[in-house]
């Protein structure tokens, strides 16, 4: 049978609105390339919010027994595993009506942050009719190979099939299945995704044209792999947003770097950067404070959306300091402004499963060289690829692949310099 798309005139325009959307993405980090969820500003910054969000009862919990490997024909690659997704029929229009399907892609974090987070979707589904689907990314959540966690995450061989060519796979996979389920052949299906998911988004778009007529990949750093984007580009926006919010608050930054070090260097120094910022430890080296508050920077940039602008928020605490405090103090202020605790910079946490997975695929595809140029309110520090190699080696035994991304996914120009 010949399944043509066919859709009403108000589904294009919703494709117009998709490519009138722009959006800059950015993320933080020094030694690990930082993670690019669209929701963890709002679990940093208010994690009470998500866990106390009620799940809306139209949302119907599903699993799909997922193939292990979708590229190999070895006999361990037709394992399956239990893949999460779910879907919300409340607002859609039907098969008969081939009303659209909206898939968003999960990405670096169990699907249940996205559910109460992502409000782009049910508005939309309002307007166009549209069935909900959100999937959750292999080895997130629920959504675990061999069995257990503690398996899955056991060694580099467990992990092997956690990237996201295989991602998109199952991606693929799903929404045909679904589509197939519901006899919805005729249904155009828009997948959406923010940051990492708006790559899987773009990705999934490009190597399955069949199972999505279009892509709203958000914030989406497609372009940030070997040497496509200047390195610095991330911590300029960043340093950007700072100046625009205000230029007292960016000089205070930029000149805070030097009086750190300045600190750090004299007898007792450690000791006295500890008591300003009131850590929750006792600091071993000043490249813990500073890196801490370069992260803290890096991600009210990130997330500096409304209604609280954590950009403003800082700058507020540090130029409404005492002009007659000393610039650490008033850096401090700013911290506090940020997130008021009992201590700071180096609290004790439990290393989560996104943590640990986003840090394996950091060290296997998603080799994105962010660096720290010269000219932002931040001492430079370039992307050292070698030292990221060996950092990677170290821990999971295997070598990343830096042109893996642009060899398979392509990119925009070619570049010389990249090989």
């Amino acid at each position: 049978m010949n399944y043509s798309p066919k859709f009403p005139v108000k589904w294009v325009k919703f494709m117009v609105m998709i490519l009138s959307i722009v959006s800059t993405g950015i993320a933080a980090g020094w030694t690990d390339i930082p993670r690019l969820s669209p929701t963890r500003g709002i679990i940093m910054e208010d994690p009470d919010l998500l866990s106390s969000a009620a799940v809306s009862d139209d949302l119907q919990t599903c699993y799909y027994p997922q193939t292990l490997d979708h590229f190999n024909y070895q006999p361990q690659s037709y394992g399956t595993f239990q893949q999460r997704y779910v879907m919300n029929f409340k607002y859609w229009g039907g098969a008969n009506n081939s009303a659209p399907i909206l898939a968003y892609l999960g990405a670096e974090s169990p699907l249940n942050v996205s559910l109460t987070a992502i409000g782009f979707l049910n508005d939309s589904a309002v307007s166009f009719n549209a069935l909900l689907v959100y999937i959750e990314h292999r080895y997130y959540g629920k959504s675990i190979p061999f069995g257990s966690r503690e398996e899955a995450f056991k060694n580099a061989s467990t992990l092997g099939y956690f990237n996201s060519a295989q991602a998109i796979a199952d991606y693929a996979e799903i929404i045909m299945h679904i589509k197939s389920k519901l006899r919805a052949f005729y249904s155009p299906v828009i997948v959406v995704g923010g940051s990492y998911g708006g790559m899987l988004a773009s990705w999934l778009r490009l190597k399955y044209p069949h199972v999505a007529l279009g892509a709203l990949a958000s914030s989406a750093p497609i372009l940030y792999f070997d040497k496509i984007t200047p390195s610095g580009a991330y911590y300029s926006v960043v340093t950007k947003d700072f100046r625009e919010a205000s230029e007292s608050c960016y000089q205070t930054i930029r000149n805070s770097w030097s009086v750190i070090d300045k600190i750090a260097s004299q007898p007792n120094g450690l000791s006295t950067l500890s008591m300003i910022f009131n850590t929750c430890k006792p600091l071993t080296k000043s490249s813990e404070l500073k890196i801490a508050l370069k992260n803290m920077y890096a991600l009210a940039a990130q997330y500096n959306s409304p209604p609280r602008y954590p950009v403003t928020v800082i700058c507020r605490g540090i130029d409404g300091a005492n002009e007659t405090q000393d610039i650490l103090s008033k850096i401090f202020a700013g911290v506090v402004a940020y997130g008021n605790l009992s201590c700071y910079i180096n609290q004790q946490t439990n290393e989560s499963e996104t943590t640990e997975g986003w840090r394996w695929q950091t060290c296997s595809e998603m080799v994105i060289p962010i660096g720290i140029g010269n000219g932002t309110m931040f001492q430079p520090a370039p992307f050292n690829l070698t030292s990221f190699i060996q950092h990677c080696k170290t821990i999971f035994g295997v070598l990343p692949r830096p042109h893996w991304v642009t060899s398979y996914y392509g990119y925009k120009t070619y570049s010389p310099e990249i090989w």
